[in-house]
């Protein structure tokens, strides 16, 4: 892909909708492209995660355990391990190409210096993330008290 295409998909990804088009730019230049052939594994279950991955073509599956149970079909445009680009953790599935794939790796580190460097970037980025977790807890209430109206079987 071009620096111009990079630039354009990786504006389209919500966590990055509020850098500028320079910030944009410094992130697509310093992404790291990888070519992965069908089923090939880009990581691993457990491992841990320095990085964060835009698929910029292809298909990624994300599966879990033993049985490689699929939880997620990334398409273009996808985002892989946002998590990872903000705090130390570990891969909650394996990531492998289910036919020719080019994923865009994006390091911590990167992301790090770019929120030092731009302190209204992340405070933009924190308020977003932080929406983002009070809409998941509102929804895990919803389901636990969905949960707990359930008659037992």
């Amino acid at each position: 892909m071009s620096l111009d295409n990079d630039i354009l998909l990786l504006s389209r990804i919500p966590i990055f909708q509020f850098l500028n088009t320079e910030q944009v730019r410094l992130l697509a230049f310093s992404a790291i492209h990888r070519e992965l052939r069908a089923d090939e594994v880009l990581f691993r279950e457990g491992e841990s995660a320095a990085s964060g991955f835009v698929v910029a073509s292809g298909e990624i599956v994300l599966s879990r355990g033993r049985k490689k149970e699929i939880v997620a079909r990334c398409e273009p445009g996808s985002l892989i391990g946002e998590s990872a680009l903000f705090v130390t953790t570990k891969r909650p599935a394996t990531a492998r190409a289910s036919r020719l794939s080019d994923v865009m790796e994006i390091n911590r580190s990167l992301v790090t210096r770019m929120l030092n460097e731009y302190p209204q970037l992340a405070v933009r980025m924190r308020a977003e993330l932080a929406g983002r977790l009070a809409a998941t807890i509102s929804d895990l209430g919803k389901v636990s008290n969905a949960l707990a109206k359930k008659p037992a079987s």
